[in-house]
């Protein structure tokens, strides 16, 4: 059950959705009928493809630290080149109680210009907490420029059948839990690699 838009309104005046950010701002603008807006943050991550061969899940080597980190100044775009992939950002924090899940999808004026916002990773778990790191790819022939602050996404929130026995917080592997900044792949902190 897709939660409506008086019942994302409820769930936020009451705090049992905390979506935060700074300067905190109004809501109610963002909210649609079956969904929510989010905002694009200033920083960014991108693989520095000159600097390895591949990108290998059994060798963290080839992929962990080769991302530089881009802070966009104020008023300024991050052009997002043709083919290129990038991490973005949400300005928003959002903390997710343990019988809801998010999703998150791109917002359709972005996606007839040929931006994709995930490339798999639609999905926010019930319990967790922070900011929601953003795929971001451009599948136009053009260069596109995204700004800080613009709207980048929309999320909806399920209700599930029964809060969550073991909330994304409460997992011993919850790799991105609080997270504020883009962070790049912790693959190799998965069971399946672990001693590899």
């Amino acid at each position: 059950m897709i939660l409506s838009d008086r019942d994302i309104k409820k769930a936020l005046a009451s705090g049992r959705v905390k979506i935060e950010t700074d300067p905190p701002a109004l809501f109610e603008p963002y909210i649609h009928a079956s969904s929510m807006d989010l905002h694009l943050g200033a920083t960014f991550k991108l693989y520095e493809h000159s600097k390895f061969a591949v990108i290998d899940p059994r060798r963290p080597e080839t992929f962990h630290g080769h991302m530089r980190l881009i802070t966009v100044v104020d008023g300024e775009p991050y052009i997002v080149q043709p083919g290129e992939f990038v991490l973005g950002v949400t300005q928003e924090k959002i903390t997710v109680p343990d019988d809801l899940v998010v999703r998150v999808e791109g917002r359709s004026s972005l996606g007839r210009l040929g931006i994709i916002i995930h490339s798999t990773a639609g999905f926010v778990d019930p319990g967790f907490s922070g900011t929601i790191t953003l795929e971001i790819s451009n599948l136009n022939r053009m260069p596109i420029a995204l700004y800080p602050g613009m709207r980048i996404c929309q999320i909806a929130f399920e209700m599930m059948t029964s809060p969550a026995e073991t909330p994304y917080h409460m997992k011993p592997n919850s790799k991105y839990q609080g997270q504020m900044l883009p962070e790049e792949s912790r693959l190799a902190a998965d069971p399946e690699f672990a001693g590899v």
